[in-house]
């Protein structure tokens, strides 16, 4: 009996010296991935990984969700850059068929931003997802950053949800032409859920769309050093309630594909609830909306426009043009703020007192959370 007592106690002793001796690991059970709080990186290659909401993880490289994988981050979590390490280095990337679900709330948001003590743009990659959707440029592409697969024949696929994301501090940069957004979506399908997103200080794009379906709302995009909001390569989505302000090149910028402007499946976008306000200092060089390279379908009703007298920039090809004679460039409902606006080849129609996203240039209520 003596003995057995002492073979429990041993076993007791053990566990609470396993559980005290380093609380930064944290074993999940069911995959061969061992999160590490303060050095957060590498491929999670099987299973379910579930964060911990309470903890403010360090993100030291790339993470990297593989195919049959799931990524749960829940309310709560944040996930800050390493204030040493290489800023390309350091991005969260979902493969095609793999999973991330971000599960914040307005109370509780999930938070991902700078590590440095001085945070400014461009201080760490961003996230980038890859799916199974339809993209113009091909059904095998790899991503400009991170250099995954994306692309299919399946516009319903889903990589999961983010919902409640404050995302800042993003958009490092290898080159003047090779640049993390904010977010990419890459051909990712409409069984995702994508709403209530604040991106904030993006080196380069704030959210950016290539091919796919899924669809988005109730997104806010502040202060983007290149265009704000991006779609291209035959995205078909609808994109609903939206707050852009501090615009560097152009608030929305709506492309079919840089190599073929007139490649199909063309880009055909519904655009509604949108407010796109220059913001002091900023100087919106692309204009309101820079409907780009063949431009595609693009739709936008209850736009309102604040600071920024040209409302379009059109480019010259065949395929904008073509689109332009077709009516398929379309603004319903609308404001602008300029003395004189210059409209510049989409169709306008209905009234001119639009409310844009909700409140014309200032934030709408239902963004309050981001404050």
């Amino acid at each position: 009996m003596k003995k057995s007592i002492l073979s429990i106690l041993s076993v007791v002793s053990l566990l609470f010296t396993s559980c005290g001796s380093d609380d930064n690991k944290i074993n999940v059970s069911d995959t061969t991935f061992q999160v590490v709080v303060d050095d957060l990186k590498g491929d999670i290659e099987d299973g379910t990984v579930t964060l911990d909401g309470t903890k403010t993880y360090t993100l030291t490289g790339a993470l990297v969700v593989k195919s049959g994988a799931v990524l749960n981050i829940p309310a709560g979590t944040t996930i800050q850059s390493s204030s040493t390490a290489e800023s390309t280095s350091i991005y969260i990337a979902v493969e095609r068929n793999a999973i991330i679900n971000i599960e914040g709330t307005s109370a509780n948001p999930v938070v991902m931003t700078s590590g440095k003590t001085s945070p400014g743009q461009s201080d760490w990659g961003g996230l980038v997802i890859c799916g199974n959707g339809v993209a113009n440029t091909g059904a095998n592409g790899t991503s400009e950053v991170g250099g995954l697969s994306y692309g299919g024949s399946d516009n319903t696929d889903s990589s999961g949800k983010i919902e409640y994301l404050k995302i800042e501090y993003t958009g490092a940069k290898f080159s003047s032409s090779k640049e993390f957004n904010g977010i990419s979506f890459f051909a990712v399908g409409s069984g995702t859920v994508v709403s209530n997103i604040y991106a904030y200080e993006s080196g380069d794009d704030a959210i950016e769309f290539f091919g796919g379906a899924v669809n988005a709302s109730n997104i806010v995009l502040v202060n983007a050093y290149d265009d704000s909001l991006d779609f291209a390569d035959g995205y078909v989505g609808t994109i609903t309630n939206a707050y852009i302000k501090g615009i560097t090149k152009a608030g929305v910028e709506g492309s079919n594909n840089g190599s073929n402007d007139i490649a199909t499946p063309l880009t055909d976008a519904t655009l509604v609830n949108f407010s796109i306000v220059k913001g002091d200092g900023f100087g919106a060089s692309e204009q309101a909306i820079n409907f780009k390279e063949g431009g595609g379908k693009q739709e936008y009703t209850n736009l309102f426009v604040d600071g920024i007298e040209t409302a379009c920039k059109l480019d010259s090809g065949t395929g904008a043009t073509a689109r332009i004679a077709a009516g398929d460039f379309k603004v319903i409902n609308y404001e602008f703020t300029a003395t004189s606006p210059v409209l510049n080849g989409a169709t306008f129609s209905g009234v001119t007192t639009a409310t844009g996203a909700g409140s014309g240039a200032d934030l709408p209520t239902w963004a309050a959370w981001v404050n």
